[in-house]
């Protein structure tokens, strides 16, 4: 029965680490024993994907959020699969903020979100397990707690096609997280709309004590291409909480208060068609806040993560993706040491201009999405001691811009922050979304710009 396992757990250890981990999983494998098979699941999850790009594949690093450039991700790989992917951790809406409210730690969604969209497809498993790790459980949330209990204990139909590797792996850290649930017993979970996925990769980063190891474990369990980096922009394993002041002085606390109220609503959310009430005043700039923290008294500086530096400096083209231009975007970009590389770098730096407005941009033209960057990364609005003065161009030279979008190009205002190069896009429309880029069209005109920029760079001997 599904809450057969619930019962006294087995003390399994590993060496520096104590863990309890509940009995059901076949032969009481724990996430140590489990991760002994990981150098193994190659061999049994093949992949048509190369270990190795050609060496002619440029490289790219892409500011995002976990949804507006996942559309572009999969027609992206056909063009390089040499993409550093930073993402904020910031996120504390839907079941990711359930998981951050009982269990703590950084919001793991968005990077569960793109690594799904990167994992391998080749074969029925890699399919297999790209369902089950991309699977969210029922809205009601008693329906949601039984389907939970199936999955973890190795009954659901979605374990179909894993073999047993995958299955005894990743039941591992599932059986874990619901541990860690337990152990907080004065909190009651919800587990409605909850990501199996975010549980799994939950359940990996409080084993480990690690972000990063988590990473690298639900990287090898989905199969990425070892050289696409899927990289947190801070790496942490303590919560982070993102706050937002407004011209008006106005303080807001938390991403999806800023970007997308939902009143603790598990549903999912579209902030594009979204029926809540504007802000009252356009944005100023977005900054981290102590977990607890109301006000600017409350301000904090986290460190950015090394690795996204050192892709800064020697990556072939850096890009702004479409998307929550303050909630996704600027608070990897506010981060010190951000704006010094990009602004020391020359090479493409491109913006995708969004194709619709959303709750945090209305209003805007193309040169207040310039704009807001440009004060993102100097932190033009912060402690006057770590500010940087540089120019617009110097953080973008080039925007892609989807036909028949909303925001207004204002070539005039645009050439006056010194970018000139501007380039429409064939765009589509989806009915639940908007103008959005054709994806096909956006990675052509990215790999259009790569071949013009390293053609005249090409030194002749």
């Amino acid at each position: 029965m599904a809450h057969s396992w619930l019962g006294p757990p087995a003390l399994c250890k590993t060496p520096g680490f104590h863990c309890q981990i509940p009995l059901p999983l076949s032969s009481c494998r724990s996430p140590s024993m489990a991760t002994s098979s990981i150098s193994n699941l190659n061999h049994c999850h093949s992949s048509s994907n190369p270990n190795h790009s050609p060496p002619s594949q440029p490289s790219l690093l892409v500011f995002s959020g976990g949804t507006a450039f996942n559309g572009v991700v999969e027609e992206l790989k056909n063009f390089t699969t040499r993409v550093a992917h930073v993402l904020p951790v910031s996120d504390d809406g839907g079941s990711t903020a359930e998981i951050v409210r009982v269990l703590g730690g950084p919001a793991v969604g968005d990077i569960r979100s793109r690594c799904l969209r990167l994992s391998d497809e080749s074969t029925s498993e890699a399919l297999a397990v790209r369902t089950l790790l991309g699977h969210r459980l029922p809205l009601d949330a008693r329906q949601a707690k039984l389907e939970w209990y199936d999955i973890v204990e190795g009954e659901h139909s979605l374990w179909k096609g894993v073999s047993k590797p995958y299955r005894e792996t990743i039941r591992a850290f599932l059986a874990y997280f619901q541990n860690q649930i337990l152990r907080h017993s004065d909190e009651s979970f919800c587990f409605s709309n909850g990501s199996i996925g975010n549980f799994f990769f939950a359940g990996a980063r409080i084993f480990f004590q690690s972000l990063d190891a988590a990473i690298f474990l639900f990287s090898r369990v989905s199969d990425i291409p070892s050289e696409s980096l899927v990289l947190p922009v801070i790496s942490t394993n303590d919560r982070l909480t993102l706050g937002c002041e407004l011209w008006d002085g106005t303080i807001i606390r938390g991403q999806n208060e800023i970007s997308h109220p939902t009143k603790g609503s598990m549903e999912p959310v579209n902030k594009v068609n979204s029926l809540v009430p504007g802000l009252p005043s356009r944005i100023k700039r977005v900054f981290y806040m102590s977990s607890e923290g109301q006000n600017l008294l409350h301000e904090v500086f986290p460190t950015v993560n090394p690795a996204v530096l050192e892709q800064l400096s020697n990556v072939d083209c850096i890009v702004y993706a479409m998307g929550s231009l303050f909630t996704s975007i600027c608070p990897s970009l506010v981060l010190i040491g951000i704006g010094e590389i990009i602004s020391s770098r020359s090479c493409p730096k491109v913006l995708l201009l969004n194709g619709t407005y959303d709750r945090e941009t209305t209003g805007f033209s193309a040169s207040c999405f310039v704009a807001a960057i440009t004060d993102a990364l100097n932190r033009t609005w912060g402690n006057p001691h770590n500010c940087l003065k540089n120019l617009a161009n110097q953080y973008i030279n080039t925007i892609l811009v989807p036909k028949d979008g909303e925001i207004p190009v204002d070539v005039q205002r645009l050439a006056a922050q010194g970018i000139f190069d501007v380039i429409p896009v064939n765009s589509i429309l989806d009915p639940s979304v908007g103008v959005m880029f054709d994806p096909k069209s956006l990675i052509h005109a990215l790999a259009a710009l790569a071949g013009r920029y390293e053609s005249k760079n090409v030194t002749v001997v």
